[in-house]
This record gives C-alpha cells, structure tokens and sequence, in this order.
C-alpha cells in the first residue's frame, strides 16, 4: 500500500503540466535560431570585409614603402630602421 511519504516522493519526480509548461516557453523558436543565424551571418560579412580591407591596405604599405625605398636609393639617402 501507497503511503503518504511514497506519494510525495512520486510527486517530486514526475513532472506536471505546469513544468511542461515552463519548459516549452524557455525553448528557442524558428525565429529566434533565425535571428540568431542571420546576427552571425551578417558578423562573417562584416569580418569577411574588414579583412579583405586590411590585406588591400597591407599590400599599399608594402608598395608605398618599396616607392620609398627606391627614391632614398636613387636620392642617395640612407635609411635606417
């Protein structure tokens, strides 16, 4: 026979409707993992451009600082680092 202990211990482990409940309103919906995937989507993008931007830009210093090099060399100026 169920005694009142038992019962309180089964009540403890099964879930009710409520908690059911509780869980299902904290899951993600489509939207949300939608908006999260076009959030870092549109971060990559922005990271893809930025270091496009920057290999363009480090390829300029490499020219400009050959230009350089080759003006104090006909100039007759010695650089040093």
């Amino acid at each position: 026979m169920l005694e009142e202990r038992d019962i309180e211990r089964l009540i403890e482990v099964f879930v009710t409707k409520g908690d059911l409940r509780d869980a299902v309103s904290n899951l993600a919906t489509k939207h949300d993992i939608n908006e999260l995937l076009n959030s870092v989507d549109a971060y990559a993008h922005k990271a893809d451009a930025y270091f496009q931007e920057m290999v363009m830009l480090s390829h300029k210093v490499d020219r400009h600082e050959r230009w350089i090099l080759q003006l104090a060399e006909k100039l007759g100026v010695s650089l040093k680092a």
